[in-house]
């Protein structure tokens, strides 16, 4: 077991085991958890990216009313991952649902973790909805690391689509960043907005320039 593995399980296993879970059976979903995450394809949303979006939640965790389920959402909500897919939300709530119940998992946790995931496709959520605002602001937070880490972040999810050629890629890569900086917030909760905002609108208008500048270059 590798270093970032053995961590997460251990994170994985202090939520199973407040759960009632028996370690077996927590191990043995682990186990697939961490097969997704490491799939052929995954540069970006890997076993890293799971470990980061917990790591915030921890940070937010004093405005989460139904922690499990946040912690739960974290680790399923990309574990179905297709570039070339558009109902990737839909498919990994399904799958969380499916392993949740063979779980023994209480409607009431699968039920709010299935909501949570959904939410993650348009980064939306209501005012009064702060589970969902802490899963989507963590999930956001590598948008306000430093620069250097962000134009990392920017080249992973690149290698991600590298079927698409780049004038494919930029355009539907500025459509994103544009509909996040038109937003009043990026982040929801008062401690990422402050600590992340102004930063993370930072680096995506720079990624616009570096895409602006590509797309120059290749005319």
């Amino acid at each position: 077991m590798s270093k970032i593995t053995h961590k997460l399980f251990a994170k994985w296993w202090q939520l199973l085991e407040s759960l009632q879970v028996e370690e077996i059976v927590a191990r043995q979903v682990f186990d697939q958890l961490v097969a997704a995450y490491s799939s052929p394809g995954r540069y970006y949303h890997t076993l890293e990216h799971i470990q980061h979006v917990l790591n915030t939640i921890d940070t937010l965790q004093y405005q989460i009313q139904d922690f499990s389920a946040v912690k739960l959402a974290a680790w399923f909500h990309d574990v179905i991952y297709d570039t070339q897919a558009q109902d990737n939300e839909q498919q990994s709530a399904i799958y969380a649902v499916e392993v949740l119940k063979l779980l023994g998992l209480s409607d009431s946790i699968i039920t709010k973790t299935k909501s949570l995931i959904l939410n993650t496709k348009h980064h939306q959520a209501e005012p009064n909805d702060f589970d969902a605002q802490v899963l989507l602001d963590a999930d956001l937070a590598i948008l306000g690391s430093n620069p250097q880490h962000y134009r990392q972040y920017a080249l992973l999810i690149r290698q991600e689509y590298a079927w698409l050629v780049d004038t494919e890629f930029i355009s539907g890569r500025k459509q994103v960043l544009q509909q996040f900086l038109h937003r009043d917030r990026i982040y929801l909760t008062d401690l990422m907005f402050n600590k992340l905002e102004s930063t993370a609108r930072k680096n995506l208008k720079a990624e616009l320039m570096w895409s602006e500048q590509i797309s120059q270059s290749t005319q």
